[in-house]
């Protein structure tokens, strides 16, 4: 994936002057606005290529990460932006406003109550694994890319183990095989496929 720094400079510009009204980044963490957020949300696109047409759905979106991002290099796919906080979603609709991104969907809502199903499934850290599975079962259509650090092995497990999905459809690709730097030395996107319930151990 090829994109150039200059043509977020915009997005930039919108999401600092809106975080200084309704607080969506970390204070500390505005000047790191590129390296962050942007750059960590667009770890998707550089692992997964979204073809013209799909349908994505960003839950816990904030201002619009890591769903903005991703709108941007995919032009020709459909984002659903989704948070249960009506001022985050004031943000990224916004922002997706000011950039004119007339692929992008931004709804104040929690993603169990949303209709229908989507292609894929993506979302950046907004809770565990296992808290997340749930919300969005039975939405998505090929898989879920989710953002995460830490101990991810452990996330996965936990999750294929209480709702028994097959290990196999679950994959975590580390973002320091793009990008060599320190902050995303143990982030990884972590891929859901589309799955089904393992059958009931047979007792002997």
């Amino acid at each position: 994936m090829t994109f150039n720094k200059t043509d977020f400079e915009k997005a930039i510009a919108l999401w600092t002057e809106w975080n200084d009204r309704i607080n969506v980044v970390s204070r500390k963490d505005i000047e790191n606005l590129y390296e962050h957020h942007i750059l960590h949300s667009l770890a998707i696109a550089e692992y997964k290529r979204f073809k013209a047409g799909e349908t994505v759905l960003d839950v816990g979106c904030g201002g619009g990460f890591p769903g903005i991002p991703l709108a941007m290099v995919f032009p020709d796919v459909q984002f659903t932006l989704c948070d249960s906080i009506g001022k985050k979603i004031k943000v990224a609709q916004a922002v997706a406003d000011g950039l004119g991104l007339d692929n992008v969907r931004c709804v104040n809502a929690r993603a169990e109550s949303l209709p229908g199903q989507f292609d894929w499934v993506v979302s950046r850290a907004v809770t565990s694994l296992d808290n997340f599975y749930p919300w969005v079962k039975g939405k998505y259509r090929n898989g879920i890319l989710y953002l995460k650090g830490g101990d991810v092995n452990e996330e996965i497990a936990q999750m294929c183990g209480k709702f028994r999905l097959d290990p196999h459809l679950v994959s975590a690709w580390p973002i320091s095989e793009w990008i060599d730097d320190e902050y995303f030395a143990e982030k990884f996107v972590i891929e859901i496929g589309k799955s089904y319930l393992c059958p009931p151990k047979m007792n002997n």
